[in-house]
């Protein structure tokens, strides 16, 4: 039984991570662009969590409809405001504009903010979700579920939308897709946008789990960084299945070596994975 509730457990985690992780995987993917902002955008996601809902009665899922739309917005301003400026540069120019970008945002929540930690409390709380042994907090379950359908819902719009297939086709070859008459400016935009609004709306539902503080955001950072790397770049169905595999390791590594440990494990994940398998539970070998 036991076995049973670290398997759930991290079930409901890998789920949470694969949500952070599809918006980093696409921007690195279509743009080349290793996005440092990543965290901070989790985490900012956060706040406006804590803000309507305290501020103003909002619950977090409703929070969503808000989030989606200000982060795409905010993302494609970013892109098409700076980073687009650089977007042919060598990957090392854009990972250095991006680091001093998240280092005015995250500095800019910390004196807004403080780098106190903070809690949403949902009032009444949710209660539980109990078959026999088995215990799952209500709130875990349904940011689990919100995050396997915003999930699910970024790889139709990729498969099924028009813009979704312009993304792809910049993906696959960037200069065939001009001269199919796809704007590559206005893509690369687009899905920097939809990195972001990932990004906040990753940040809302971690907010009804986790505390809250700018300090948090290097970790969820290296988490996106760590599932991409496992499941294979620019891929979403790639970011659940490495969402959920290291979702599953962190709970049961955490049983047997201690939570402290998680970070660790993560990243000798990540070490073993770039040895043995560079692409990834889900990608190709040799794509670029």
């Amino acid at each position: 039984m036991l076995t049973l509730q670290v398997l759930l457990n991290g079930l409901v985690l890998g789920c949470l991570y694969a949500c952070i992780a599809a918006g980093f995987s696409l921007v690195w993917g279509v743009l080349n662009v290793i996005n440092l902002m990543h965290g901070s955008f989790i985490v900012l996601g956060s706040y406006l969590a804590w803000l309507a809902y305290n501020g103003l009665g909002i619950d977090p899922w409703f929070t969503l409809l808000i989030a989606a739309p200000l982060f795409f917005a905010l993302g494609y301003a970013v892109q098409r405001g700076v980073l687009n400026r650089v977007i042919a540069a060598p990957v090392l120019v854009t990972l250095t504009l991006t680091f001093g970008l998240d280092l005015i945002l995250n500095n800019a929540m910390i004196v807004a903010f403080t780098a106190d930690y903070r809690k949403l409390i949902l009032q009444p709380p949710l209660g539980v979700l109990q078959a026999g042994a088995l215990v799952l907090p209500l709130d875990r379950v349904l940011a689990m579920a919100l995050a396997l359908v915003l999930t699910g819902a970024l790889y139709l719009i990729l498969r099924r939308s028009r813009v979704g297939r312009g993304i792809i086709a910049v993906r696959l070859d960037r200069d065939a897709a001009r001269l199919m008459g796809v704007n590559v400016k206005a893509t690369y935009a687009v899905a920097f946008g939809l990195g972001a609004a990932m990004a906040g709306c990753a940040g809302v539902l971690l907010a009804m789990i986790f505390p809250i503080s700018p300090l948090t955001s290097t970790a969820y950072l290296g988490k996106a960084f760590v599932v991409c790397v496992l499941g294979g770049l620019g891929s979403v169905p790639g970011a659940v299945a490495g969402g959920l595999f290291l979702g599953v390791i962190e709970s049961a590594g955490a049983l047997a070596f201690g939570p402290e440990h998680g970070i660790t494990l993560s990243f000798a994940l990540l070490i073993l994975f770039l040895i043995f398998r560079p692409q990834g539970l889900l990608g190709k070998r040799g794509f670029e």
